[in-house]
């Protein structure tokens, strides 16, 4: 089977216009897949549909990455490290969704130790936005009292959610952030979180790397077969409210 130049996005105003190559066909050894276009809201979706995802420098064109491997946790089988479950269990911090959307992804977006810059371009946060206001989009977020100590966000595309970006601002935080969201998706029928590319972090607390030929099969038949739970279609969140330690961490694999 023939594989895949980089392929060159135009910009147009109707993102219909606009397709992306296979992306089981890429050749780049970093997985680049196509470079150009837009972050319009709407090429967004049809990009994570495809497990292809933008990253790039703010001032660059937009870069279209599908890795391989590609780095997921697997909800099936992932496993909580012990010594954050007893965390979990004691916490009196409160748990929502979707309630600081806008706060969160500024957060995630904001300067952090020992790195300069950020991925999370205003183009970018703009185009999240919008998806969250379309109900594709969603947001975890931690308070201790009324702060806004941590948080994810990320979207839904058939039974996967791809998570972009996380922030703590208390030790831990951005773990419980975490654990909220898997056991969101769990109780949704999710099957999969999508954190991209390799990071030893993500390693410890538990992901795993999969090939693309494998991540792009379970994308497709998660979205061939979602829909079964209200969550993984569009909608609102807002729903959800846990205090951490009442939730049932004893449910989850061990």
């Amino acid at each position: 089977m023939p594989e895949t130049e980089v392929f060159q996005m135009t910009e147009t105003r109707d993102s219909g216009d606009l397709t992306f190559p296979d992306p089981s066909l890429c050749s780049h050894p970093e997985g680049l897949v196509a470079w150009g276009g837009t972050c319009e809201p709407q090429l967004m979706l049809t990009a994570y549909r495809q497990g292809i995802f933008p990253w790039y420098e703010e001032g660059g064109p937009v870069l279209w990455w599908s890795p391989d491997p590609r780095m997921v946790f697997d909800l099936a089988h992932h496993q909580l490290p012990r010594r954050l479950v007893r965390h979990l269990r004691h916490s009196s911090w409160r748990l929502t969704c979707d309630r600081a959307f806008d706060e969160v992804i500024r957060a995630c977006a904001g300067p952090r130790e020992g790195q300069t810059g950020t991925w999370i371009t205003p183009a970018m946060i703009k185009a999240f936005e919008h998806l969250h206001q379309m109900g594709w989009a969603h947001s975890i977020e931690v308070w201790d009292q009324r702060q806004l100590i941590g948080g994810v966000y990320g979207l839904v595309a058939g039974r996967i959610f791809c998570a972009e970006s996380k922030f703590h601002h208390k030790t831990n935080a951005s773990k419980v952030a975490l654990a909220g969201l898997f056991q969101t998706l769990r109780d949704a029928s999710f099957e999969l979180v999508d954190a991209q590319v390799h990071n030893p972090h993500l390693v410890r607390l538990g992901a795993v790397d999969m090939s693309r030929k494998a991540f792009l099969n379970r994308l497709k038949r998660g979205l061939e077969n979602s829909g079964g739970h209200p969550r993984q279609r569009a909608g609102d969140w807002s729903d959800i409210e846990h205090v951490v330690g009442e939730m049932p961490w004893e449910q989850a694999p061990l």
